[in-house]
Parts: C-alpha cells; structure tokens; sequence
C-alpha cells in the first residue's frame, strides 16, 4: 500500500538551483507539491561557471521569457573569426541571443523559487541519501519520494547513487570586464584557434552590465592544460575593440560537460538533470535551453505522477533527454581533425559558411 502524503517529509528534494534544477522545481510546484531546493552556495550568484548566453527558443518558450529586461541584451549577429582574424558576418531573420547578467539572473531564479512556495535552502550542501521503503531518506532533509539530481558535471547525487557519470568534459575560463562597451556590441564574436581553444572556440560578448571574454578547450584529466586566457585577450583584445585599459573584475571557470553519462540516469526515485544527465551539447557546449526543457520536464512528470497521472518520472526523464546523434560527430572532427590552415582558407566559402549557421542559428542565415 503507498504511503500517505504525511508520511513524506516532500515529494521531490532537488540539488542543485541553477537552470536545470530550478526549472524541474518550478513545475513541479506548479502541482501544489512539497519541494525542497538544496544548494550549497550562499549566494545562487557567486562563483558561476555558465556564461549565461540564452537562445531566443528559452526566451520565447520556457519561464526564463519572465526575465526583467535589465537583466538581458539582444544579441542579433555572430562574428566567426578564423585563427588568422579573418572572419565573417552571420545572421538569420527574426533570430537573436541574449547575453545575462548572469548572477543576478541566478538570484532572480531564487527568489522565483521562493514565490512559487519551494523550500530553498542556501549553504546546504547534499551529503547522501538511502532507499527508506518507497521514499528516500535524505540526510539532512527527511523522507522524500524523489530525489532529483541538478548539481552539475560532477553531480554528488550520481556518485553517491551508482548512477552515470560525465567523463567527457570541456575546461572554460572567462573574464568579466565591468562597465565596457563593444564598438560591435550587438554581434556575438566567436573566434576558432586551435591554439588557444582546441576542441572549443574562444568568445567576447556584450552583456548588460559589461564584456565577458572566455575560451575553452577539451579537458584531459591526464594531461591536464589550463586555458590561455592571457594570450585569448591580447589576440583578440584590438579586433573586438576591449580598451587596452580595461581590468577584469571577475573570473569564471570550471568543467563543462559535454558527453553522455556512462551509466543510467536514473533509478527508482531518483532522476538526473541538466549537467548531471550530459544534457547540453556536445558541440557548442550549450546547455541552458536543453537543460531548463529537460529540468521541467522532469518536475512535470513528477507533479503528474504524484497526483496519479501520467507514466512514471524516470520513465520521462529518460525519453526526454536529447541524444545529440549529429552534433557528437562534429564534435568527434573537433576533437580529432581540427586544424587551423583549412579554416583560415575556407572560412568565407559557402559550405563552411552555410555549417556555422546550421550550428549558431539551426538553419540558413543571411549576409549581413
């Protein structure tokens, strides 16, 4: 016989309040359930490891659309440069990025969550949890019907779980200029050097309260190389137009996921999401969109299935999970056939140009 409502502390505990997370407790409070958000840091805006760069489907389609209009800026325009500094133009009608000022965007989420009824605990770290019957026993927390994994690339959840694991990761890096203005600050600039990124590209974008510069490259955990974020700028530093003057006033960095877990990504009670589950793309890295469709996903599967309905969660939350079949083989040509000289020779040829707009824009752009 199931247990009653009284005999669950909450019906999901989630871990992990950035995108993924939150977007999984969302809807599921949307259901009228308990819901309990754990995330370690004090302050959901410290220590970042996401640019912060959403697509014009999030803004359009999911709850980030309520975002307040201080906190974003359009980005219509993609300036691919080769390793040369050549570069070209892209654009597609009606397309557009928005960059975020990003902690302040995690601390809107925040208190997005707070309104909504969730029980967000800040400076509470997951330490573990164990099958208690039909719930799982959360230390720290209390009884829960499930437990939801939202907590990263090295998500504790998997480890202490036995669930899958990321094991292939990029390594990023970037700097956060405050107060500067791009001469081109409506383009997304996107530079490919196999020197400074390989595997990756390197970046400069506007954003609503300054710059942001980052590359990355592909991680190998045995031979380990810190990106060259100093030799990044000064490359690229006069060509984006950053004033010689300009100090960093903060730095990003961390491991960006981008390859599938090596193992399930759930069990009974407990479900993967966002960086946990290799929910983002294998390609560009890019993960907010996917990583918010999939978290919701997941909340409302759970939301249904508690009130009786619909099949079970971990049944969805595996279905839902985007495979990424064509990007992981132009992510394999990156990892093993990127060379510079082709790229300085083809960039502004129709086929290389008509492949940065499949990735950038998923159709045909226009000459801008």
């Amino acid at each position: 016989m199931p247990h009653t409502p009284a005999a669950y502390d909450y019906d999901v505990v989630i871990v992990g309040a950035s995108f993924a997370g939150a977007a999984c407790a969302l809807a599921a409070a949307q259901y009228g359930l308990r819901v309990c958000v754990l995330e370690r840091k004090a302050d959901p805006g410290e220590r970042l490891h996401t640019t912060g760069i959403v697509v014009k489907e999030a803004m359009q389609h999911t709850w980030l659309g309520r975002m307040p209009e201080q906190l974003v800026q359009r980005v219509a325009r993609v300036r691919l440069y080769a390793p040369n500094l050549r570069n070209v133009l892209l654009a597609a009608p009606g397309y557009y990025f928005l960059t975020t000022d990003t902690p302040n965007l995690m601390r809107w989420l925040a208190s997005e969550l707070r309104a909504s009824g969730v029980d967000l605990r800040l400076q509470q770290s997951f330490t573990g949890a164990c099958r208690d019957g039909d719930a799982w026993q959360v230390e720290g927390v209390g009884r829960t019907a499930y437990l939801v994994g939202a907590d990263g690339a090295r998500s504790r959840v998997a480890q202490r779980i036995g669930l899958g694991q990321v094991r292939d990761n990029l390594y990023g890096v970037e700097r956060e200029f405050a107060g500067v203005q791009l001469p081109e600050g409506d383009a997304l600039h996107c530079f490919v050097s196999r020197r400074f990124a390989p595997g990756y590209i390197g970046w400069a974008a506007q954003n609503p309260t300054g710059v942001q510069v980052g590359l990355a490259l592909r991680h190998d955990p045995e031979h380990v190389r810190s990106p060259d974020i100093e030799g990044f700028l000064e490359h690229v530093r006069d060509v984006v137009g950053l004033p010689r003057s300009a100090e960093a006033a903060g730095t990003r960095a961390g491991l960006v996921p981008c390859g599938l877990p090596d193992g399930p990504i759930t069990a009974p009670g407990v479900i993967l999401t966002g960086d946990a589950a290799g929910v983002v793309s294998p390609l560009s890295a890019g993960g907010i969109h996917s990583s918010w469709r999939h978290g919701w996903a997941v909340g409302d599967a759970i939301g249904l299935h508690r009130r009786g309905k619909g099949p079970a969660a971990e049944q969805v939350a595996r279905q839902a999970a985007p495979t990424f079949h064509r990007k992981r083989v132009l992510r394999w040509a990156m990892d093993h056939l990127q060379r510079d000289w082709p790229v300085d020779a083809l960039l502004c040829t129709g086929p290389v140009r008509r492949l940065a707009e499949q990735i950038y824009f998923h159709r045909r752009g226009v000459r801008a």
